[in-house]
């Protein structure tokens, strides 16, 4: 991991570390409040930004724009706590850093700035990588956990078979009930 990559995890790492022991399922209130707090905080970061000139300014930019960016999703995953969510946040990350690496590298010219270039682009991929594979992982599991439950369903019901009349029926009504079955 080259040292811009570095610098903007560490910057998102605590942007989000108070949000990760919030729960899910904030109020409405709660969120407009934190929407309101995001966008008084990009505006100030970006009127930080104006004392600055040439490419240091655009990375300053481009650090607020990222920041709102982690800010936002980061309030939709604590919001809904879905995975959906989840995704959407990590890859807010993956652009926020990749567009930062991106204005850092016009600093260089020639060959230095080509590998830069290069270095910015392989490390969004990775990420954008990271995130499809947790995806995979995500649907994988949860086949997996139906499958379980499917056979746990299976031999419960063969279970049921040992018995006969009313209390059949009612073993197969509450192994359906327990297994989400209809």
């Amino acid at each position: 991991m080259n040292k811009h990559t570095l610098l903007i995890s560490s910057m998102f790492a605590g942007l989000l570390a108070c949000s990760a022991a919030s729960a899910t399922n904030l109020s409405k209130e709660q969120v407009d409040v934190e929407r309101d707090r995001i966008s008084a905080s990009f505006k100030a970061d970006k009127a930080a930004c104006a004392s600055l000139a040439g490419n240091r300014k655009d990375i300053c930019i481009e650090e607020a724009k990222g920041k709102e960016s982690v800010a936002k999703a980061d309030l939709d995953f604590r919001r809904t706590g879905t995975d959906k969510d989840r995704m959407s946040l990590d890859k807010a990350k993956a652009e926020a850093s990749y567009a930062v690496a991106m204005e850092r590298c016009d600093d260089q010219a020639g060959n230095a700035k080509d590998v830069c270039v290069k270095q910015a682009k392989a490390d969004e991929t990775k990420a954008m990588a990271d995130i499809k594979m947790n995806k995979e992982v995500g649907a994988a599991r949860t086949e997996a956990a139906q499958d379980k439950s499917d056979a746990d369903y299976k031999v419960a019901a063969e279970k049921c078979d040992a018995l006969a009349g009313d209390a059949k029926d009612s073993c197969v009504k509450t192994a359906k009930a327990r297994f989400g079955k209809s």
